[in-house]
């Protein structure tokens, strides 16, 4: 029986491994806590893990791991076990056999300390500096805990300690990039990239390591004014290669080229004489633009708009985003344009004219503008009138009509005449009232003298109010300079009627009446 027993403990003996503090074992998971994690390696006693060295590691799915023996037995008689050095010790052998100085590797930023961030490369703890970081603007979360591409700047298989580089390592990323991209770069390959740059003529698109060129034209097969209409600055885009020169280290870039051309069979959707509906994008002094589909505009001239209305300011009289009604006047695809008009969509109402305008009749309307001699009317069923400075006052000499007239001010006037080759009603004012000439005529014959009041000097003559409204001009030779020079507006001055012309409206006068009585 002594024998026996001597035998299974002999047995029992030479089934427990030999442990030695430093090296790494296998051991199986015998049990899980909340708090440790109990391993067997084969000894005569269990080792404990605490658990909190397994974060980060789904360890309900593992069977046997690699420990680290820290001490055979401690002062209870438990093995130390450690699973986090043993993954560094492994991961600090795989990092030295197989990478050197220089050399790029992937590793996950998990802690920021002072300086930088703790990166950990296969298990091991290594040393990123904020300044070879290349993390600058970045948020927190988006670095940790992320995993990126690093260079190898220091290694100290000593200490066991590493230093790396996330900045050297994008550099080099990127000239492999460029490397490649030229390597097989062709015309009409779709690349995607980033929005580096923004100037008034286009965009420069970081593809990768080499920068393309997305000029203004090549970004909307609509027509933009800038290209912060279509891209911004940081977004991604699907771009097509346009063409390339590697000498040069240029490259076109196409957005409008990656989607089909909407001018394609454009005279089949919108063929002459379509009535369409589109929304206005772009208001300009001279006309209107309407999307009619995305990617299609036409122009509405301002000539196209109205059939009588000459003065119209668009920008009060539509708006961006208001949907038109227009009808299609012609396709243009060479030049890519599509004329739109309004007016067509009515009758032209110069086609029966007289049956809207009668002469001799009254009508109202606005003054919209001033001309050469003449004022412009906005008539109140939408014709365009024209009045002539002479129309204005029977009494007055109208050198410009703005000295009556206001602008936008709204008037009654006589219809004087059709001007059917210019499209437009001529109108009177002072035909609104009687002719005063006659009565002016008897009043004021030829020789009358008169008491007259100065109402301006010029170098020229003297003008001399008569009667009420109504004036008449003393030339200079008709009037002595000793006179003049004593004269001021307001002041009085006995004239005599030597010439009246009803048709310019012009009265003649002469201040030489006691010099004409004393050589009498």
């Amino acid at each position: 029986m002594e024998n026996v027993s001597t035998e299974l403990a002999k047995a029992y003996y030479d089934s427990v491994k030999e442990l030695t503090e430093g090296e790494i074992v296998k051991g199986k998971i015998v049990s899980l806590t909340a708090t440790e994690v109990v391993i067997d390696v084969g000894y005569k006693s269990e080792g404990v893990i605490l658990r909190e060295e397994f974060k980060g590691v789904d360890i309900d799915s593992l069977d046997e791991i690699d420990v680290y023996v820290e001490n055979v037995e401690d002062e209870e008689g438990k093995i130390i076990l450690s699973f986090k050095r043993a993954r560094e010790a492994k991961g600090w052998l795989t990092l030295v056999n197989s990478y050197k100085e220089g050399d790029l590797v992937e590793g996950t930023v998990f802690r920021k300390v002072k300086g930088g961030y703790i990166v950990s490369i296969f298990g091991v703890e290594g040393f990123l500096p904020q300044s070879l970081s290349s993390f600058r603007n970045f948020e927190d979360e988006d670095i940790m805990p992320k995993s990126f591409k690093f260079q190898i700047i220091k290694m100290n298989k000593i200490k066991g300690s590493f230093i790396v580089s996330r900045k050297d390592a994008v550099r080099a990323e990127r000239e492999v990039s460029r490397k490649k991209i030229w390597e097989n770069i062709k015309e009409g390959e779709i690349m995607k990239g980033r929005i580096k740059s923004i100037t008034n003529f286009g965009a420069f698109i970081d593809l990768g390591g080499v920068d393309g060129l997305l000029h203004i034209a090549d970004m909307s097969w609509k027509k933009i004014t800038h290209p912060s209409e279509i891209v911004a600055v940081g977004s991604e885009i699907q771009v097509m290669i346009l063409g390339f020169d590697k000498d040069k280290g240029k490259i076109s870039l196409g957005l409008k080229q990656t989607t089909p051309d909407p001018w394609e069979e454009i005279e089949k959707k919108f063929p002459a004489d379509t009535v369409i509906k589109g929304r206005i994008t772009n208001i300009q002094n001279y006309g209107i633009f309407v999307e009619l589909e995305k990617g299609i505009e036409g122009l509405i001239h301002i000539s196209e708009i109205f059939w009588a209305k000459k003065f119209v300011n668009l920008q009060e009289t539509f708006a961006i985003g208001d949907t038109v009604e227009a009808k299609v006047i012609n396709v243009n695809i060479v030049g890519r344009k599509i004329s739109l008009s309004i007016k067509q969509l009515e009758k032209d109402p110069w086609e029966d004219i007289e049956n809207l305008i009668t002469i001799d009749s009254m009508i109202k309307g606005k003054v919209v503008g001033f001309g050469d001699g003449c004022a412009y009317v906005e008539i109140e069923n939408g014709l365009d009138g024209i009045i002539y400075n002479e129309d204005i006052s029977w009494i007055k000499r109208i050198s410009r009509a703005q000295e009556v007239l206001k602008r936008t001010h709204g008037y009654e006037w006589k219809v004087l005449g059709i001007d059917r080759s210019n499209q437009r009603v001529i109108l009177g004012l002072k035909q609104l009232e009687d002719d005063p000439w006659p009565e002016i005529l008897e009043k004021f014959p030829i020789g009358k003298v008169i008491d007259g009041k100065v109402v301006k000097i010029t170098n020229f003559g003297v003008f001399v109010e008569i009667g009420e409204g109504l004036e008449g001009l003393v030339f200079s030779g008709e009037i002595d300079k000793d006179t003049v020079d004593k004269l001021s507006a307001g002041s009085e001055l006995k004239v005599k009627i030597i010439k009246i012309d009803p048709g310019s409206s012009k009265i003649g006068l002469s201040a030489k009446i006691e010099q004409e009585a004393s050589e009498q």
